[in-house]
């Protein structure tokens, strides 16, 4: 796809030597996890993000409250060989490779996460430790206390996996459109980043519209 390459944080030394040479594409310099200020100017109907899962979700959610997600693909460039969304869609972590796929590959729709504090969540949600009672849709995940819950994007929506016990793990995974936690205060963590405060509750959940996302 022709397009708009978003380079966010150091991204851009990724990039040298391996950027695009097409007339057709365009390398903007961007802070990590960009606002809105940076985004919204250069948003148009392809772009392609460069840097780490939470740089994807900065400049996912201002296609979001752009009302831009139908209408954009989505390319990304993982700077983070430990990529959870390179992880779960099969994208390369050799920049390379990966932009060659973002500027070249068809867009395969992914579902999008959410959360109910107006977040998005691309790659890994981390809950940990944690105590308290968490249903994926109605199916009771945890009732007490669990080393760890993680959420990612799945078929149905969203899949959780609640890790139990301390020498001995015990890992039960879950699948549904959407998990709710009421639990002691905590922090949850999404695509790395540590929400500002302790939460008592919080809601994972899987968006109306996919993520067009360009993938293998």
């Amino acid at each position: 796809m022709s397009g708009l390459v978003l380079a966010c944080g150091n991204a851009a030394d990724s990039l040298t030597g391996v950027g695009p040479t097409r007339t057709d594409v365009k390398i903007e310099k961007l802070p990590a996890r960009p606002g809105k200020q940076d985004v919204d100017p250069l948003l148009g109907e392809a772009v392609v993000v460069a840097g780490t899962d939470a740089d994807l979700a900065a400049v996912v959610l201002r296609l979001l409250r752009k009302d831009l997600l139908p209408a954009t693909t989505v390319g990304f460039v993982p700077t983070d060989r430990k990529s959870a969304v390179a992880e779960l869609w099969g994208l390369p972590t050799d920049p390379a490779k990966a932009l060659d796929l973002a500027l070249n590959g068809e867009d395969r729709p992914v579902p999008l996460v959410r959360d109910d504090v107006g977040g998005v969540l691309v790659g890994r949600g981390v809950i940990a430790p944690v105590r308290g009672i968490g249903y994926c849709d109605d199916t009771v995940a945890l009732r007490g206390d669990a080393r760890s819950l993680e959420v990612h994007a799945g078929p149905a929506g969203l899949v959780v996996t609640v890790t139990r016990g301390r020498l001995r793990r015990r890992r039960t995974i879950y699948e549904g459109r959407a998990f709710q936690l009421g639990c002691d205060p905590v922090v949850p963590v999404s695509d790395g980043v540590p929400h500002p405060r302790s939460m008592e509750r919080w809601t994972w959940y899987r968006h109306t519209q996919d993520l067009r996302l360009v993938r293998p």
